[in-house]
């Protein structure tokens, strides 16, 4: 017992000293974010005259875009969610529920889209946009992550584990498809859902590469665009840098709070029924 009590401790000293290393530098950030110009190359962590006036500034200053960067990034990432949410969750039920010919093969199409870089796709996206008229608008921004084969085959395993008897239970009622796929389908997925909707999130509000070559005006920057850019015309204004990825930090942070056991959860689930 002894041992392993000292083989536990030994375990919860080796996490903490990882998790202290990990979480140093978003700490460093959080108090660098309330120091002003005269103390951001100061050798201390905390600062000595802890101010707000950076925080006041991008928000409240006329020449600060931060505020439309921000509103950008929350309306990218929100519409792009509940769009995977709902077109993943439909095409899994129709791969999972139906049976037509050709079935497998489509599932194994949308997955092996899985393996194409972004890189190689951001070419014809472009194209598409731009015929379309798309360019530094939230449709060409949005439309490449509106849809996940990630998304979609997260679904579909989720939904395979369902019994038949359900569907066939209502059909026999009469329940139409629409009906049976928001009134018995969805209800029994609500994990694979949370986590989804986390995973697909987080992605979007991190999101760099597409926004940045889809959008060239500054009003249409996402965060993390707006930011690298913000870095570029702040040069060593590092007091408001740390300010503004402090920002766009805090909403990633607020979702892992409140739906983490959902995350652990749908995660659990995923390797259990996977």
């Amino acid at each position: 017992m002894k041992v392993r009590k000292a083989g536990v401790a030994a375990a919860y000293a080796i996490l903490t000293l990882f998790s202290v290393t990990m979480l140093f530098p978003f700490f460093w950030m959080l108090m660098s974010s309330l120091k002003d110009a005269t103390q951001i190359f100061q050798m201390r962590l905390l600062p000595a005259k802890p101010t707000l006036g950076n925080y006041a500034y991008i928000f409240l200053s006329r020449s600060s875009r931060f505020p439309q960067w921000f509103l950008n990034s929350a309306i990218m990432a929100v519409c792009t969610t509940l769009s995977v949410l709902f077109f993943d969750s439909l095409v899994g039920y129709t791969l999972s529920k139906f049976r037509f010919p050709g079935k497998k093969l489509i599932f194994l199409l949308i997955i092996s889209t899985l393996m194409i870089p972004t890189e190689m796709l951001v070419i014809p996206w472009y194209a598409m946009a731009r015929s379309l008229k798309w360019v530094n608008s939230y449709w060409g921004i949005m439309f490449p992550g509106m849809i996940s084969a990630f998304g979609v085959f997260l679904m579909r395993q989720f939904m395979g584990t369902i019994p038949d008897d359900f569907v066939d239970a209502a059909r026999v009622d009469g329940q139409g498809e629409l009906r049976i796929f928001l009134r018995v389908i969805l209800p029994l997925v609500t994990p694979a859902l949370a986590t989804l909707a986390i995973f697909n999130f987080i992605g979007n509000w991190n999101a760099f590469l597409w926004p940045l070559i889809a959008a060239s005006k500054p009003r249409m920057f996402t965060l993390p665009v707006g930011l690298a850019n913000f870095s570029g015309e702040a040069g060593s204004d590092w007091h408001l840098i740390m300010t503004g990825a402090t920002v766009s930090m805090l909403p990633l942070v607020l979702v892992f709070l409140a739906f983490q056991k959902q995350i652990v959860r749908g995660i659990a689930m995923t390797g259990l029924k996977g």
